[in-house]
């Protein structure tokens, strides 16, 4: 079964948070799909939807989805694959300058 890493500025909108500050949090979840594998996340975590994904369901714009070490870069349909034993990174994204 995939593992989904949420960082820990998505972890702590969690109601399993960890405990520190800096912490991830990880699951194992199913999915043969990033969209697949973020729906199981979203059943489990209903309020984290809003802070991964915008009104058009597709990835928000400082989201970063990272499936083993490849950077998932088809925000809309988050059709990626993601195998059996895969880890799926789910991090926000620095911007500025």
């Amino acid at each position: 079964m995939p593992r989904i890493v949420l960082a820990s500025t998505l972890a702590r909108w969690c109601s399993a948070a960890p405990s520190g500050p800096s912490e991830q949090l990880a699951l194992n979840l199913p999915g043969e799909t990033v969209r697949e594998v973020l729906e199981h996340l979203f059943a489990e975590y209903p309020s984290l939807r809003g802070y991964v994904l915008d009104e058009r369901q597709g990835l928000r714009h400082h989201v970063m989805i990272v499936v083993g070490n490849q950077v998932v870069y088809d925000k809309q349909r988050l059709a990626d694959p993601v195998p059996p034993d895969g880890e799926v990174y789910v991090l926000q994204a620095l911007s500025g300058g």
